[in-house]
């Protein structure tokens, strides 16, 4: 469907702030060009040009964004390939995603810069999932609290190479990742702020008091909740605790129901405003793929390394995830949320994650059961077009 008008109507429309019934969405030019309800949409007349689509009960969400996500379907950003990000980006959008920002783990200086370049040759070139700019987990992470990283490719802070990192993101990256409590963080963070990156504390060993001090730098978000993360504890209550006392703080967590129990994802939403959460996937590679005979990690449930059986990733898209917190008892407009509204709203995208007039016109057709029946993505249909 390459039309550049189409009107979805008789629909349910979750639109992130609402939900209205017997509803119509006018998508023209890549853009939401207007929501009718019923009334409306019957003394509208449309031009013959316009292609006029009964949904028949059906019901509309935004579009996920995935803000946190290493690869999928067999291609990664470890491929350091724009081939392989093209590629992630339509089998993301085959699977509910509209946009993304494709996550590069902590890699020494060469790897990271040869990564950081194919996602920017990428961009603009998207057939699927539209490419918001990058995502740097690392390389100023803990030692301590390493998680599925590689060792070689943590950095002691060092302002000059962030400046070096900077320029090579060309203004793309939106978001990465740091430790609060590593010596000079101070001062990396006010660089950061002042180049529009928001920073997030991940893979941190950060007491309490620690993650309060990267607060007053804002480092105001938190990467993987509970993962990687020194724990709450009754007298010293780190990272975690940070994250559930202060409401300020927003975070993400993994959507798979094995990084984080469902059990913490219920106290989550119950300590901290709903626009505070942020589902993520952090998907690997081989997510929905199937990864070679010989290498070095199996997949049971999620990702784990051979060698030690820690967990380094995820296996699911946003679509699984969304469908998991169905099932763990979360309302479909909280859902809603934390996949589309407040990834957008917290990486500072404006025009996304939710359905009205003048947004971009991401949006996904699901059944009564919310099985997915197509994804828009900028007004393209992506199944429809196969």
């Amino acid at each position: 469907m390459d039309s550049n008008a189409v009107c979805l109507h008789n629909a349910t429309v979750y639109a992130g702030f609402s939900v209205m019934k017997n509803c119509a969405v006018y998508i023209k030019d890549g853009k939401i060009a207007d929501v009718y309800n019923e009334r409306r949409f019957k003394q509208k007349k449309f031009s013959p040009q316009v292609r006029i689509i009964d949904l028949m009960g059906a019901s509309l969400l935004p579009g996920f964004i995935d803000t946190h996500i290493h690869g999928s379907g067999g291609y990664s950003t470890d491929d350091a390939s724009p081939e392989a990000i093209l590629k992630m980006s339509e089998f993301l959008a085959e699977n509910g995603v509209t946009s993304f920002i494709p996550t590069i783990n902590a890699s020494p200086e060469p790897e990271l810069m040869k990564k950081m370049k194919a996602i920017l040759k990428a961009m603009g070139k998207e057939k699927g999932a539209r490419i918001l700019g990058m995502h740097l987990e690392g390389p100023f992470l803990s030692p301590e609290r390493i998680g599925g990283q590689l060792a070689e490719g943590l950095s002691a802070v060092d302002l000059d190479y962030m400046k070096r990192i900077v320029k090579a993101g060309q203004g793309k990256i939106i978001n990465m990742t740091v430790a609060p409590e590593l010596k000079n963080m101070r001062e990396l963070a006010l660089y950061c702020i002042s180049q529009g990156i928001i920073l997030q504390a991940g893979h941190t060993n950060a007491s309490y008091e620690q993650m309060i001090e990267g607060m007053q730098v804002k480092i105001m978000h938190l990467t993987h909740m509970f993962n990687a993360m020194r724990p709450l504890h009754h007298r010293e209550p780190g990272v975690v605790g940070a994250g559930l006392i202060h409401q300020e703080l927003s975070c993400e967590f993994i959507g798979d129901g094995v990084h984080t129990n469902p059990k913490l994802i219920t106290l989550l939403m119950q300590s901290k405003p709903i626009d505070k959460l942020v589902m993520i996937t952090d998907a690997l590679k081989y997510a929905h793929a199937t990864p070679p005979e010989d290498a070095d990690f199996y997949f049971d449930k999620c990702f784990k390394r051979k060698a030690d059986e820690v967990i380094i990733g995820s296996g699911i898209t946003m679509y699984d995830g969304f469908r998991n917190l169905l099932e763990f008892g979360v309302r479909v407009e909280d859902a809603v949320k934390m996949t589309s509204v407040n990834p957008a709203e917290i990486m500072k995208q404006n025009g996304k994650g939710m359905i009205i007039p003048g947004f971009d016109a991401d949006l996904l057709i699901m059944d009564k059961d919310f099985n997915l029946i197509d994804t828009v993505v900028g007004g393209k249909f992506i199944r429809e077009k196969k």
